[in-house]
């Protein structure tokens, strides 16, 4: 398969200091691709210069073939959680997911319903979303991510504040994604997750990103 994400001499600074240091890596289509380091290495910063959540100072990002501000505004086909996901703390996890639905253009109350399903909560339950464990937001954020079928993943530290199943079961719903040709690249603290998930492994430091596996 070929690379859904191409980065070439990225850098990305906030007035005079630079927190990217041309940056030039792929990943391959179809693989888990994990993403370590240290707080305040870059990571989360790279997450969203590639989701174009932030604009980047010089260099080229293409996701999916096409040119982040040029071809495109923003990439397509992506499921995103990069920090705590954000939820309207009034509304009950469905009522959240359908807001979601109807600004990016539509999805079916089976469609969320089944996404809710999957990642362990029950889209019947008229519980707020404020009332919720992080745990219980992170599966959420999840459900969010995958509730549209996107091709690509991109997770920051998802597994923050799930206990061992929980772990357990996010573990196992990325493999099975992985096994239906998605992409999914993950940041994690968490050397465990990393081996048990990663096909691939960049590490992040002050900046400057290397491949260790």
């Amino acid at each position: 398969m070929g690379n859904i994400i191409q980065i070439e001499n990225l850098c990305k600074s906030f007035g005079k200091t630079e927190v990217l240091h041309n940056i030039s890596v792929n990943f391959e289509q179809g693989k888990i691709h994990g993403l370590i380091g240290r707080n305040g290495s870059g990571k989360t910063i790279l997450l969203k210069c590639i989701c174009a959540m932030i604009p980047i100072t010089s260099g080229t990002i293409k996701v999916g073939g096409k040119q982040i501000g040029k071809d495109t505004d923003i990439p397509e086909s992506v499921g995103v959680i990069i920090e705590t996901p954000g939820f309207l703390p009034e509304y009950s996890a469905y009522k959240n997911l359908r807001f979601l639905a109807d600004i990016s253009g539509g999805v079916s109350r089976e469609t969320i319903e089944q996404a809710i399903r999957k990642v362990g909560l029950d889209p019947k339950d008229k519980k707020r979303v404020g009332k919720y464990s992080l745990g219980m937001r992170q599966r959420l954020g999840l459900a969010q991510a995958i509730m549209e079928d996107p091709q690509l993943l991109i997770l920051d530290e998802p597994m923050n504040g799930l206990d061992k199943q929980g772990v357990a079961d996010m573990r196992k719903y990325l493999l099975d994604l992985k096994a239906k040709a998605k992409t999914i690249l993950i940041a994690s603290h968490s050397a465990e997750d990393i081996e048990v998930l990663c096909d691939t492994v960049h590490e992040m430091e002050r900046g400057h990103i290397q491949k260790i596996r």
